[in-house]
Protein backbone atom coordinates (compact mmCIF):
# COMPACT_ATOMS: atom_id res chain seq x y z
CA UNK A 1 0.00 0.00 0.00
CA UNK A 2 1.38 3.39 -1.04
CA UNK A 3 1.20 6.18 1.55
CA UNK A 4 0.38 9.76 0.60
CA UNK A 5 3.32 12.14 0.58
CA UNK A 6 3.78 14.18 3.77
CA UNK A 7 3.06 17.79 2.94
CA UNK A 8 3.31 20.51 5.57
CA UNK A 9 1.15 23.55 4.94
CA UNK A 10 1.98 26.72 6.84
CA UNK A 11 -0.71 29.42 6.83
CA UNK A 12 0.40 33.02 7.35
CA UNK A 13 -1.58 36.23 7.49
CA UNK A 14 -0.16 39.74 7.08
CA UNK A 15 -2.56 41.05 9.73
CA UNK A 16 -5.31 39.91 12.11
CA UNK A 17 -7.83 41.75 9.89
CA UNK A 18 -6.83 39.66 6.87
CA UNK A 19 -7.03 36.48 8.96
CA UNK A 20 -10.53 37.41 10.18
CA UNK A 21 -11.70 38.36 6.69
CA UNK A 22 -10.38 35.10 5.24
CA UNK A 23 -12.05 33.04 7.98
CA UNK A 24 -15.41 34.29 6.68
CA UNK A 25 -14.59 32.77 3.28
CA UNK A 26 -12.87 29.48 4.14
CA UNK A 27 -11.57 27.73 7.25
CA UNK A 28 -7.91 26.90 7.66
CA UNK A 29 -8.85 23.20 7.35
CA UNK A 30 -10.49 23.90 3.99
CA UNK A 31 -7.50 25.91 2.75
CA UNK A 32 -5.22 22.99 3.65
CA UNK A 33 -7.58 20.54 1.91
CA UNK A 34 -7.37 22.53 -1.32
CA UNK A 35 -3.56 22.68 -1.19
CA UNK A 36 -3.32 18.93 -0.54
CA UNK A 37 -5.75 18.17 -3.37
CA UNK A 38 -3.56 20.09 -5.81
CA UNK A 39 -0.14 18.92 -4.60
CA UNK A 40 1.27 15.47 -5.19
CA UNK A 41 4.62 16.07 -3.49
CA UNK A 42 5.88 15.97 0.06
CA UNK A 43 7.55 19.06 1.47
CA UNK A 44 6.43 22.49 2.62
CA UNK A 45 4.03 25.02 1.15
CA UNK A 46 3.59 28.33 2.90
CA UNK A 47 0.31 29.98 1.99
CA UNK A 48 0.49 33.68 2.90
CA UNK A 49 -2.40 36.12 2.68
CA UNK A 50 -1.38 39.75 2.26
CA UNK A 51 -2.67 43.27 1.67
CA UNK A 52 -2.15 45.34 -1.49
CA UNK A 53 0.98 47.07 -0.18
CA UNK A 54 2.84 43.79 0.40
CA UNK A 55 1.59 42.28 -2.86
CA UNK A 56 2.65 45.35 -4.85
CA UNK A 57 6.11 45.33 -3.25
CA UNK A 58 6.67 41.61 -3.94
CA UNK A 59 5.33 41.91 -7.49
CA UNK A 60 7.68 44.83 -8.17
CA UNK A 61 10.79 43.26 -6.60
CA UNK A 62 10.35 39.83 -8.21
CA UNK A 63 8.45 40.56 -11.44
CA UNK A 64 9.18 44.25 -12.06
CA UNK A 65 5.44 45.00 -12.13
CA UNK A 66 4.42 48.02 -10.07
CA UNK A 67 0.97 46.88 -8.97
CA UNK A 68 -0.54 44.33 -6.60
CA UNK A 69 -1.50 40.97 -8.09
CA UNK A 70 -3.86 38.18 -7.07
CA UNK A 71 -1.33 35.36 -6.57
CA UNK A 72 2.44 34.97 -6.62
CA UNK A 73 4.25 31.65 -6.36
CA UNK A 74 7.83 31.33 -5.19
CA UNK A 75 9.14 27.81 -5.82
CA UNK A 76 12.38 27.25 -3.92
CA UNK A 77 12.91 23.54 -4.36
CA UNK A 78 11.35 20.93 -6.61
CA UNK A 79 12.60 17.36 -6.86
CA UNK A 80 10.95 14.18 -8.13
CA UNK A 81 9.29 13.71 -4.72
CA UNK A 82 9.30 16.96 -2.79
CA UNK A 83 8.89 20.70 -3.01
CA UNK A 84 9.29 23.86 -0.99
CA UNK A 85 7.34 26.93 -2.07
CA UNK A 86 5.58 30.07 -0.91
CA UNK A 87 2.23 31.06 -2.39
CA UNK A 88 1.19 34.65 -1.69
CA UNK A 89 -2.42 35.68 -2.21
CA UNK A 90 -3.58 39.29 -2.04
CA UNK A 91 -7.02 39.20 -0.44
CA UNK A 92 -8.11 42.72 -1.54
CA UNK A 93 -7.24 41.91 -5.19
CA UNK A 94 -9.08 38.59 -4.92
CA UNK A 95 -12.17 40.39 -3.59
CA UNK A 96 -11.98 43.04 -6.34
CA UNK A 97 -11.74 40.35 -9.03
CA UNK A 98 -14.74 38.44 -7.67
CA UNK A 99 -16.86 41.58 -8.00
CA UNK A 100 -15.57 42.34 -11.51
CA UNK A 101 -15.98 38.73 -12.67
CA UNK A 102 -19.21 38.07 -10.74
CA UNK A 103 -17.73 34.99 -9.01
CA UNK A 104 -18.21 33.71 -5.46
CA UNK A 105 -15.25 34.48 -3.18
CA UNK A 106 -14.76 30.88 -2.09
CA UNK A 107 -14.74 29.67 -5.69
CA UNK A 108 -12.14 32.23 -6.81
CA UNK A 109 -9.99 31.63 -3.73
CA UNK A 110 -9.94 27.89 -4.39
CA UNK A 111 -8.93 28.58 -8.00
CA UNK A 112 -6.04 30.86 -7.00
CA UNK A 113 -4.77 28.32 -4.47
CA UNK A 114 -4.91 25.52 -7.05
CA UNK A 115 -3.21 27.81 -9.59
CA UNK A 116 -0.42 28.67 -7.16
CA UNK A 117 0.10 25.03 -6.19
CA UNK A 118 0.45 24.02 -9.84
CA UNK A 119 3.07 26.75 -10.37
CA UNK A 120 4.94 25.40 -7.32
CA UNK A 121 5.04 22.02 -9.06
CA UNK A 122 6.59 23.42 -12.22
CA UNK A 123 3.51 24.11 -14.31
CA UNK A 124 3.42 27.32 -16.31
CA UNK A 125 1.22 29.20 -18.77
CA UNK A 126 3.73 31.24 -20.76
CA UNK A 127 3.11 29.35 -24.01
CA UNK A 128 -0.27 28.20 -25.34
CA UNK A 129 0.40 24.45 -25.05
CA UNK A 130 1.51 24.74 -21.41
CA UNK A 131 -1.34 27.13 -20.60
CA UNK A 132 -3.92 24.67 -21.93
CA UNK A 133 -2.36 21.81 -19.93
CA UNK A 134 -2.37 23.92 -16.75
CA UNK A 135 -5.95 25.11 -17.31
CA UNK A 136 -7.15 21.53 -17.83
CA UNK A 137 -5.48 20.47 -14.57
CA UNK A 138 -7.08 23.40 -12.74
CA UNK A 139 -10.51 22.54 -14.17
CA UNK A 140 -10.19 18.87 -13.15
CA UNK A 141 -8.90 19.60 -9.64
CA UNK A 142 -11.58 22.23 -9.03
CA UNK A 143 -14.28 19.87 -10.32
CA UNK A 144 -13.05 17.17 -7.92
CA UNK A 145 -13.48 19.73 -5.11
CA UNK A 146 -17.01 20.61 -6.24
CA UNK A 147 -16.26 23.87 -8.07
CA UNK A 148 -17.23 24.84 -11.63
CA UNK A 149 -14.85 25.53 -14.49
CA UNK A 150 -13.32 28.96 -13.70
CA UNK A 151 -12.72 29.71 -17.38
CA UNK A 152 -16.37 29.60 -18.43
CA UNK A 153 -18.00 33.01 -18.73
CA UNK A 154 -21.03 33.46 -16.55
Amino acid sequence: MQTKAKLTIDLQYASPAIEQSLALIASSALLRKWVKAATQYSGLITLRFVNQVESKKLNFVFRNKDKPTNVLTFPYELTKTSLVADIVICLPVLKKETKEQNKPLKEHLAHLIIHGCLHAQGHDHEVEKDAKKMENLEIRLLKDLGFPNPYLLK
